[in-house]
């Protein structure tokens, strides 16, 4: 049985009505480390992503095809820039996105011939990792951002960001989407709390541990480690079976932030004889690269922070009935800490706002972190 530290965080939903969660953290010394840096966060006020948060929910209006209208407007910005020759004066290569996408580019039609039908709706994974190179290409990472973002001017450079976040949505929402046609119960939706400028830390050898303690588990109302680094897990490679993924796209988890995923899926474990099937097969393919399931610093797992309160809040701890009060309620209005400290911060912006992307463009124009969703 995990203990649990004495502070709490708690978060208020808003839509059609107000939604309030509390989370209990374990009572860890990685994460109390990770508590202080998330308690930094609040207090310094950083802009929480919005645009980037609630993910895999089937009946977002953020859907494919106005995901794929955003994604195409971040496209024609990057290539606006290249075509005033900035890049080119700065001594860099020209870089023009030809692609201009679809929903079709992403997702299998509803309506396959006779034998194929199990696969509509299906993802297609080959667009997105195409996409994933073009920002890999472009931004670089955390310890290294690319001289194409170094020369890029802040829409371009807010432009680069959504190439990854939007890429990690559309993902999402497809996924979700054929589930809820296919196997309702099996929608993967999670919340993904990120903020601008937020400071990484870097991993501690004995933090490795925590990975090969939960590895792939995920909980319905877990709270997990954000990843916040560029790039792709060696798991992310084998799952969407990447071959345009770059060398250096390719990295385990080295850095830490204050910030957090919830799963709002059902409970998946290896106690799930397909999880248990699938783990055993990307074991293989590890094992067939010359790569050590057992070697920590791989970090092929999630580290698990805390749990939400479910039946505290919503009543209940059964899947769909959870995502039925949560699904007009997809906005974070508020994030309080109690216990030793008393903090709390309003978050007063909502993506219906019409001036949401100048609030976050002019955020970035106090410097630039990368940090994507997994």
């Amino acid at each position: 049985m995990e203990q649990y530290l004495k502070d709490q965080i708690k978060i208020t939903l808003s839509g059609t009505k107000e939604l309030t969660y509390k989370i209990n953290l374990y009572n860890d010394p990685f994460v109390s480390r990770w508590f202080d840096e998330f308690k930094n966060i609040i207090k310094q006020k950083l802009i929480l992503e919005k645009n980037y948060c609630f993910i895999g929910f089937a009946d977002s209006t953020r859907n494919l095809e106005f995901l794929c209208q955003e994604l195409n407007a971040s496209i024609e910005q990057i290539n606006d820039f290249n075509f005033s020759q900035a890049w080119q004066v700065a001594g860099l290569e020209p870089y023009k996105i030809e692609q201009s996408f679809t929903p079709e580019d992403f997702m299998e039609s509803e309506n396959l011939p006779i034998g194929r039908q199990l696969d509509g709706c299906r993802l297609k994974h080959e667009a997105c990792n195409q996409l994933h190179r073009y920002f890999e290409d472009l931004q670089g990472q955390a310890w290294n951002l690319s001289k194409y973002y170094y020369v890029a001017d802040n829409k371009t450079k807010y432009a680069i960001r959504q190439l990854n976040n939007i890429c990690h949505e559309i993902e999402g929402w497809v996924n979700a989407y054929r589930k809820s046609k296919f196997e309702p119960e099996w929608i993967r939706p999670s919340q993904i709390t990120t903020f601008l400028h937020a400071p990484r830390k870097p991993l501690l050898d004995l933090d490795y541990e925590l990975f090969k303690k939960n590895r792939y588990d995920r909980e319905l109302g877990g709270v997990y480690l954000h990843w916040s680094q560029v790039g792709k897990t060696l798991y992310e490679v084998w799952r969407d079976h990447d071959e345009a993924v770059g060398e250096g796209g390719i990295n385990a988890q080295e850095l830490y932030s204050g910030e957090f995923d919830i799963e709002w899926g059902q409970t998946i474990t290896d106690a799930h004889s397909f999880k248990k099937t699938e783990t055993e097969q990307f074991k293989k393919w590890l094992k067939d690269n010359d790569y050590d399931w057992e070697d920590p610093k791989l970090a092929l797992g999630y580290i698990k922070l805390g749990q939400v309160d479910l039946k505290d809040c919503f009543g209940t701890d059964d899947f769909l009935e959870v995502y039925k009060q949560m699904l007009n309620c997809l906005n974070i209005q508020k994030i309080q800490i109690t216990g030793d400290e008393n903090i709390e911060n309003v978050y007063n912006y909502s993506l219906s706002d019409s001036n949401w992307k100048e609030i976050q463009i002019n955020e970035l124009r106090k410097g630039y972190e990368s940090h994507t969703l997994r």
